[in-house]
């Protein structure tokens, strides 16, 4: 059985039987549109808004980099691999795509923490990562950051 829309947009209270036992399953009319780079929901008035306005975004090029720097540190750590080279050649990368990648080890810990949780300031992406290579000091990135919020 489909549901459809009423002509007030109310939601809908529907009972389907199936197989002698009696579900219920309610209808809201809602739709889900993509503007720009956002999703938003439409609701039956036409208002429009966002579904998490609080919610932080998690930039997933970031996060999978960050991820891949930390195995590949590991590897050198654990004995395995001698040189980021040598990860460029099984990975099938280029050796300074490896070596821009490891620097991301070297972040502050609460920065990697404001990453996994998508707070970090909107324009620190992994293209902007590979065109300003942070500091080793934790205390200058720190810095860094906090110029983003200015």
């Amino acid at each position: 059985m489909k549901a459809r829309v009423q002509a007030t947009g109310a939601p809908r209270l529907r009972e389907r039987r199936d197989d002698g036992q009696v579900r219920l399953s309610t209808f809201i009319p809602w739709k889900i549109k993509k503007r720009g780079a956002r999703t938003v929901v439409v609701r039956p008035d036409g208002a429009a808004e966002a579904p998490s306005t609080a919610a932080h975004t998690l930039d997933q090029p970031l996060l999978v980099a960050l991820t891949r720097a930390f195995y590949w540190q590991h590897l050198l750590d654990e004995g395995v691999v001698a040189s980021g080279s040598e990860i460029a050649r099984r990975e099938g990368l280029h050796h300074s795509t490896v070596n821009e990648l490891l620097r991301l080890t070297l972040l502050e810990p609460a920065l990697i923490q404001a990453i996994l949780a998508g707070k970090q300031p909107r324009c620190m992406s992994l293209l902007w990562f590979q065109r300003h290579p942070l500091p080793a000091d934790w205390a200058v990135q720190r810095e860094v950051v906090a110029g983003f919020d200015a």
